[in-house]
């Protein structure tokens, strides 16, 4: 990782738009830390760029000529492996190519800068990324993915699930991944799953259909209002803040757009703090990699509250920012690696007050 004693961020801009290639370069060259070496119109030029420059972190545009960079993003990290910021339009292929980019290896994904979306809205939070991603573990242990487990009937599923147990799950940076290898593992018929991710809008309706079609059960991007119930997980829309709410006989989500929380929207923070007030004891909550300190305190107090709380461990994080924040706090009770997050979250269910039945517990076990 990079410190202050050592030279500053060297950062190669891959794109075929000028304008855009000046906007990102002036942007991040606003930052004493951070130095743009060199812009690159293709891979073809980004290739050479990155042997004679050898920079730290990449930001990588994916529709290109000559090759796009989703392809060049794969050749790169075969051969020569380096933390890439990809930089997407936000339309709705360019949302589905930069989840692929994420599971080819992209540490990070930003919507590309439009007249509706100006660099200068994106300029504080792209230096904070690039700097993230200099530091990023890229040598960390691969997560063991297993097929998921076929959904048991709709009757058993729903009988055998207390109507006060919720699961709250929090990630930032490397996180669309770490979070798609927990929950594809899963069974239906869980309680339900309240996710904040931090996503730039237009791609996080992207990422819950990704996620709803590795999953046993369903997943979508939450509308303001929805019902959680169990066999369901919602994902907190990009820009908007999730909360969930105890209705008399079951959870519902609320979403608003007030200001940013550790300059996040949506913030786990946010979601946590509402399981708190509104699962307590009966919450699992779950922390996963990310920049930042986002979710520490959220954590600190459903564990107040009674609930059971983990953090992924440093060694299989992206970026040890958010879970090493929660644990300097006293905030987790279990640290876990990412590949056996999921089962850990699953024994922990059976620690709230309205746990399942132990035949239950057992078959969850099995699975």
């Amino acid at each position: 990782m990079n410190s202050p004693l050592r030279s500053r961020v060297k950062v190669l801009i891959v794109d075929d738009s000028a304008v855009v290639r000046k906007m990102i370069s002036e942007s991040l060259s606003k930052d004493p830390a951070i130095e743009v070496v060199g812009t690159a119109v293709d891979p073809y030029i980004a290739r050479d760029r990155i042997k004679e420059l050898n920079p730290d972190v990449l930001t990588l545009d994916i529709e290109m000529p000559r090759m796009d960079g989703l392809t060049f993003l794969k050749i790169l990290q075969q051969h020569r492996p380096m933390p890439v910021i990809v930089i997407s339009s936000i339309t709705a292929a360019g949302s589905k190519m930069a989840l692929d980019c994420l599971a080819a290896g992209a540490v990070d994904v930003l919507a590309k800068p439009t007249s509706a979306y100006s660099i200068g809205a994106l300029g504080e939070q792209l230096a904070q990324r690039v700097k993230a991603a200099a530091g990023a573990n890229f040598r960390r242990p691969v997560a063991t993915v297993r097929a998921p487990v076929a959904a048991p009937p709709p009757r058993a599923a729903s009988g055998r699930v207390h109507p006060r147990q919720l699961i709250v799950l929090g990630a930032s940076t490397g996180g669309t991944e770490a979070l798609a290898s927990v929950l594809r593992e899963w069974p239906d018929g869980l309680p339900p799953i309240a996710i904040t991710q931090h996503i730039p809008a237009y791609f996080s309706k992207a990422f819950a259909e990704r996620l709803n079609g590795l999953c046993a059960f369903e997943v979508r991007e939450a509308v303001d209002g929805d019902v959680l119930r169990p066999g369901l997980a919602l994902v907190a829309p990009g820009d908007y803040h999730m909360m969930v709410n105890w209705s008399g006989d079951g959870y519902c989500v609320a979403l608003n757009q007030r200001p940013p929380v550790h300059h996040c929207r949506p913030a786990v923070d946010i979601l946590f703090h509402s399981a708190a007030m509104s699962a307590g004891r009966h919450a699992v909550a779950a922390i996963f990699t990310g920049m930042g300190t986002d979710g520490a305190l959220g954590m600190q107090k459903l564990q107040a509250a009674g609930a059971y709380t983990l953090a992924q461990d440093e060694a299989s994080c992206v970026v040890y920012g958010m879970p090493r924040a929660a644990v300097e706090l006293g905030a987790v009770n279990k640290v876990l690696p990412l590949d056996e997050m999921g089962e850990g979250i699953l024994h922990a269910l059976q620690r709230t007050p309205s746990a399942f039945p132990a035949t239950s517990a057992s078959a969850l076990h099995a699975a």
